[in-house]
């Protein structure tokens, strides 16, 4: 099959999402559409240079930025013309769960989803807020309550990205790799898991997603190896 694989700016299920769709290449074709926002945060988690294990950049296996598409988005018109079997948006934040449930359709994901819709191409979400508690996942930060603001911070010196500066972790420059963690001898530097509450607006627009034609709710991204 031909699938086309859409990331929105969530952390969480995101790597998650990645684990599952390098699995699936092992069977199927892969494009991947990442939004604006999904640009920084795949960053954040180290996965950014990691993409091209799902998508080569072969034709039909090539990888969408938005900050490249401008504002047609013209690869979406790609949906009308039959060349995907499904879309597949994981994980999907919760502002993109109301866009799509309103018909609003301004970032690539969105409209994507939007052509996909209108050609009768599946396209399967993942939300990240569907209901009650979450445990998601958190990128890399500086614990304020454990740093000693040591004068040769050690994190700071060996980043490669130089995103470390006045004791805390400028996330749009941090590439997720981790080595700030090994050498502060505080262990101040963490990411990990952080308890949220699910909004009722949120659960609401999952709700609403469940009812539009051509679209289908996916739980968690696990789910999609029993569907392709």
């Amino acid at each position: 099959m031909q699938l086309a694989w859409a990331i929105t700016g969530a952390g969480h299920f995101l790597q998650d999402s990645y684990e599952v769709f390098k699995e699936l290449t092992l069977r199927h074709r892969i494009t991947t559409l990442v939004s604006s926002a999904g640009e920084e945060v795949l960053q954040m988690y180290g996965l950014h240079n990691k993409l091209v294990k799902i998508s080569g950049g072969d034709y039909l296996e090539e990888i969408f930025r938005e900050s490249e598409q401008g504002r047609s988005f013209p690869k979406a018109g790609r949906f009308l013309l039959g060349r995907y079997d499904a879309l597949i948006v994981a994980p999907t934040t919760s502002n993109t769960v109301a866009k799509i449930a309103y018909g609003i359709a301004d970032t690539l994901p969105t409209n994507a989803v939007a052509q996909a819709v209108k050609g009768g191409v599946p396209v399967y979400i993942v939300p990240v807020d569907i209901a009650g508690d979450v445990i998601s996942e958190m990128p890399y930060s500086i614990d304020r309550l454990l740093c000693e603001h040591c004068d040769n911070c050690q994190p700071a010196k060996i980043c490669p990205k130089n995103a470390i500066t006045n004791y805390q972790i400028e996330l749009l420059k941090c590439a997720g790799c981790g080595m700030c963690i090994e050498v502060c001898k505080h262990k101040a530097i963490n990411g990990g898991p952080v308890k949220l509450r699910v909004r009722d607006v949120d659960m609401q627009n999952v709700e609403t997603l469940r009812k539009l034609n051509g679209i289908e709710v996916v739980e968690k991204p696990q789910d999609l190896l029993d569907l392709f």
